[in-house]
């Protein structure tokens, strides 16, 4: 739909169109109030709200283990992250200390989470602009890290298995073996991406000059991720603000200089490499066998032998699973590094077995306010590429 802005003397100055809502292109159910002259985009207002869950205000009314499940469904694309950020923040709070086996299970398979992600940006934002073999190609390898989350948890995407103090479930056998796979096959995929769009001259032509914004207005609109680092901003949360280990990790944080929707590409395609050799390394790090969760009766659940076997076990297991556990009165704040920028969890605790607040900083949500600034000026087609540049989820915008 549009509508045409007249001026007294009749002539057409401008027009107002609708984008979307609607899930291909806009990535989510986004709608964009677009004013254009001609095809040039005069301005652009994002326009939210078509998918809101309440996801944080139905985290208050479960107990502090049932709101993981809700974190999963926030940002459907990167479930283990949202997990990962909830359950440090809770961890926090009780001022658990996480067994180091499940602190690298967490890094390996958040690293799988992030590769993950980024398939499925480049594979959507590769069919935006026309490229529909490189879809096909990331989903294939895509398949695969979700066969790795189903093997470990029995879900492939709203997998829960991060829980406050470890993990859900003790890895199976041969878990190790099915990384090991994935790990040596994707650095051919990853070139075989490259050759097909890095030096594309349709590719170049809609990605390289498009979507510009400077570091200081990056930094003021509080942008962050990739689309920050692309900017030139050497900022990420994993460097400056360590969690579940990663100060044990090396790894480097690609940056770039030209803040244009190519830069962002190639900044997530080192990312994944990234991601990649922090995986190896986690393989490496973790221990055959151990303890998966903290030792905490009447927060964390026993063991199964131990509930069937001893009273007092079987006493907590009951309280936990009926009642929760009630933290001491208190507030945190936890920041962790998702695919798509700084994931913020903010909880507060008034003693009770259920979160006074909770509430995320979303990067999407975040990281949108700036689409205006990268569309004003450009072409309506520029406006897809832009949307798919920032890698935005509309369930981590709308929760």
């Amino acid at each position: 739909m549009g509508a045409t802005i007249e001026t007294p003397a009749g002539t057409a100055q401008a027009m107002v169109l609708n984008m979307g809502p609607q899930h291909p292109s806009t990535h989510g159910v986004l709608r964009v109030a677009l004013e254009l002259d001609g095809e040039t985009v005069i301005r652009a207002e994002p326009d939210i709200g078509y998918l809101h869950t309440g996801i944080e205000k139905t985290c208050e009314a479960k107990t502090y283990m049932q709101a993981i499940t809700l974190t999963d469904r926030m940002d459907y694309l990167c479930p283990l992250s949202n997990n990962l950020g909830y359950c440090l923040a809770v961890e926090k709070l009780l001022g658990l200390e996480i067994p180091k086996r499940a602190q690298y299970v967490r890094v390996l398979l958040t690293e799988l989470t992030r590769i993950a992600s980024h398939l499925v940006w480049l594979g959507t934002h590769a069919i935006d602009l026309g490229a529909m073999s490189v879809f096909l190609y990331c989903f294939r390898e895509r398949e695969e890290v979700m066969k790795i989350f189903e093997m470990m948890a029995g879900q492939r995407m709203m997998t829960s298995y991060f829980r406050i103090g470890g993990l859900a479930l003790e890895p199976p056998s041969g878990w190790l073996e099915r990384v090991t796979e994935f790990v040596e096959s994707f650095p051919s995929h990853l070139e075989e991406y490259e050759t097909l769009l890095t030096e594309n001259r349709i590719w170049k032509m809609r990605t390289i000059g498009v979507g510009v914004i400077s570091p200081q207005d990056a930094v003021a609109w509080g942008i962050s991720g990739p689309a920050l680092r692309a900017a030139g901003v050497d900022y990420d949360v994993r460097k400056y603000f360590p969690y579940s280990g990663y100060d044990e990790f090396e790894f480097d944080v690609p940056t770039r200089k030209e803040s244009d929707c190519y830069a962002r590409y190639l900044v997530r395609l080192e990312e994944m490499r990234q991601s990649l050799r922090i995986v190896k390394q986690a393989m490496a790090k973790v221990p055959a066998d151990g303890p998966i969760r903290a030792e905490a009766p009447g927060i964390i659940p026993p063991q199964r032998e131990k509930m069937k076997t001893e009273m007092e076990a079987l006493i907590y297991h009951f309280k936990i699973f009926t009642e929760g556990f009630s933290p001491a009165p208190g507030q945190v704040y936890q920041r962790i590094e998702s695919p798509r920028g700084e994931l913020g969890c903010y909880v507060v605790s008034d003693g009770s077995p259920k979160p006074f607040r909770v509430k995320f900083r979303a990067p999407s949500f975040v990281n949108l306010q700036a689409l205006p600034l990268l569309c004003e000026g450009r072409l309506v087609a520029d406006v897809v590429a832009c949307i798919g540049t920032l890698d935005i989820v509309l369930g981590e915008i709308d929760r």
